[in-house]
């Protein structure tokens, strides 16, 4: 039996090893791609506005406000702008009734992070990167207070949530700071929502 030159067996053994350390990351992204894909063959792309959504919360008091968590949810994961359902909830229930719903929806956020989590893990910690390491070291010391300052930047951006679930950060500290730092931006564009409402006549 003829034995594999050293040099190419290093080099298997390397492709083999960098692909189960990025496994659960490819998993991630077909995922999100089969995701997409279904999303848009479904038909659900043309109805994914501004008017659906407000339809959405007035069809019904009860099962429009749980209909819209769950689209919220779908469309985080599809990488709809929460901003979308956020000005839907402010011109139909109005600035205080809609930050209040948009608020609860930070559900959707929790929901994004179970799923990503589930399928990659902590998969961003595989990677063999100096300023992933600084950035994830920098996570692990201010868990809360990181998660805090994202929301309060980028508030329920999807990038965003599928990077913190793979970064191994704790679901606890996940919603903690979600929870802390969304309240002030909401408050910001509710107003912002409204004054265009009043503005346009839109209502």
């Amino acid at each position: 039996m003829i034995s594999q030159p050293p040099a190419t067996s290093t080099r298997r053994d390397t492709a083999v090893a960098l692909l189960r350390r990025h496994l659960r990351l490819l998993a991630v992204v077909l995922f999100l791609v089969v995701l997409a894909a279904w999303f848009e063959l479904s038909g659900l792309t043309e109805h994914f506005d501004l008017a659906f959504m407000r339809q959405t919360i007035l069809r019904h008091e009860a099962g429009g406000l749980v209909l819209f968590v769950l689209l919220f949810s779908l469309g985080n994961l599809v990488q709809i702008p929460g901003l979308l359902f956020l000005a839907a909830a402010v011109l139909t229930l109005g600035k205080i009734g809609g930050g209040i719903v948009t608020y609860v929806a930070v559900v959707s956020c929790g929901v994004t992070f179970v799923v990503i989590r589930f399928l990659g893990g902590d998969a961003l910690r595989q990677l063999r990167n100096r300023v992933a390491k600084r950035i994830l070291k920098e996570l692990d010391r201010h868990p809360i207070g990181s998660v805090a300052l994202l929301r309060l930047l980028l508030q329920t951006a999807p990038p965003v949530n599928y990077a913190l679930a793979l970064s191994g950060l704790k679901f606890r500290h996940y919603m903690l700071g979600t929870l802390i730092g969304l309240p002030l931006p909401l408050a910001v564009y509710c107003l912002f929502f409204e004054f265009l409402a009043e503005r346009l006549h839109v209502g």
